[in-house]
C-alpha cells in the first residue's frame, strides 16, 4: 500500500504548499481522494499517470477539496481519455462539475458516472475482487464524509511441498488456494490447513478530513494500517476547533490512540504555523507513531 501525498494544507493555495489531494495505490488500484486546486500539476510532478486513475472520492464540497476536480476532467478530456471515470461525493458534486461542462461547452467523450452521497451512516460506495471502499461520516460545517479503504483477503498460501508429499495433482491447486480441502490419491478429503499458509494480512487505510473530533469513527477504524487524520491546529488553539468543523493534532492522536490504529498521518495544516514538525511533536506525546504529511511525501506500508 502507497500514499502519494499531493497536498494537504488548508485553505487558500500558496506557492509552496497545495490544498487537500492525495494517491492512494492499494492491491493494483490506484485512488485518487480529494482534488484541491493544482492537483494535475501535482500529479505531474510526482509521475502518477492520469489514465490509471478510474475512481476518485471527494470528502466535501469545499473548495480546497474540489476545486480541481473540473480541471482534471477537462484535461481527461483533451488527452482523449476513453475509459469511463467514477466520481464518488456529496450530492451536488454532479451539479457543480457538469454546469461548468456545459458552459464552456467542454463535455467528455468518455464516460462520467457521478454516485452522490447524502447518508449520514457509513455506506459501502465501491466494491470490486480487491478492495472495498466505505464512507466515515464526519462531523464538518457541511455534509462531509471520510473514507475506509481495505484489501480483500488474498488466496491462501500453497505449501508445495506437502501438497507434493500428498501427491496432490497439480489441476486442484487453485482450488487449494481458494481455501478448499482436496482429495489425495487414495479419494480422502486432505484438510486445506495441512497444505496451506494464511494470507498476508490484510491492510487498509482512513482518510478523516474534514472533521471535529468525534469518537463515533473509532468502531469503524479500529486497528486500519494508516489513519489519515486532519489535524488544522494545534492544541493551543483548540478553541477555534469546534466552530470551524476541525481537529487540533493532539486530539486526532487521541483518535489513533483510542483505535488502536498502526500509522497516524497528520495533515489539513492552517497556514498561521511556519513549521509543521510542531504538530508531529504534539501527536506524539499522545500516540507515538504520528508522522506528519507533507506536498510530495510518500507513505509506503
Amino acid at each position: 500500500m502507497k500514499l502519494t501525498i499531493l497536498g494537504c494544507y488548508s485553505a487558500t493555495p500558496r506557492t509552496f504548499t497545495n490544498p487537500t489531494s492525495q494517491v492512494l495505490e492499494i492491491n493494483d488500484r490506484i485512488l485518487l481522494i480529494d482534488c484541491g486546486e493544482g492537483t494535475q500539476v501535482q500529479l505531474r510532478k510526482n509521475k502518477v499517470r492520469f489514465s490509471r486513475i478510474n475512481h476518485i472520492f471527494i470528502s466535501h464540497l469545499h473548495g480546497d477539496h474540489f476545486f480541481g476536480l473540473p480541471g482534471l476532467v477537462a484535461t481527461f478530456q483533451m488527452l482523449n481519455r476513453e475509459n469511463p471515470l467514477y466520481i464518488y461525493g456529496p450530492k451536488g458534486i454532479k451539479e457543480a462539475i457538469t454546469l461548468l461542462l456545459k458552459l464552456s461547452n467542454s463535455w467528455t467523450a468518455y464516460p462520467l458516472h457521478f454516485y452522490e452521497l447524502t447518508k449520514k451512516e457509513p455506506e459501502l460506495i465501491f466494491e470490486d475482487e480487491k478492495i472495498e471502499v466505505t464512507t466515515i461520516p464526519l462531523q464538518h460545517r457541511i455534509y462531509c464524509n471520510g473514507f475506509l479503504i481495505k484489501e480483500k483477503p488474498g488466496d491462501r498460501k500453497l505449501i508445495i511441498s506437502k501438497a507434493l508429499n500428498y501427491n496432490i495433482d497439480v489441476s486442484l491447486f487453485k482450488s487449494i488456494k481458494k481455501g478448499k480441502d482436496v482429495p489425495g490419491p487414495d479419494g480422502k478429503l486432505i484438510d486445506n490447513k495441512e497444505l496451506t499458509e494464511d494470507p498476508a494480512p490484510v491492510k487498509s487505510y482512513a482518510f478523516c478530513s474534514d472533521t471535529r473530533y468525534d469518537e463515533r469513527k473509532l468502531d469503524q477504524i479500529k486497528k486500519v494500517t494508516a489513519l489519515y487524520h486532519e489535524s488544522t491546529f494545534l492544541e493551543k488553539n483548540k478553541d477555534l476547533c469546534e466552530y470551524t468543523g476541525h481537529s487540533s493534532a493532539k486530539q486526532a492522536a487521541t483518535i489513533a490512540k483510542l483505535a488502536e490504529v498502526e500509522h497516524l498521518i497528520l495533515g489539513h495544516y492552517s497556514t498561521r504555523y511556519k513549521d509543521i514538525s510542531l504538530f508531529k511533536e504534539e501527536a506524539q506525546t499522545i500516540f507515538k507513531n504520528s508522522d506528519v504529511a507533507d506536498d510530495g511525501k510518500v507513505f509506503e506500508f
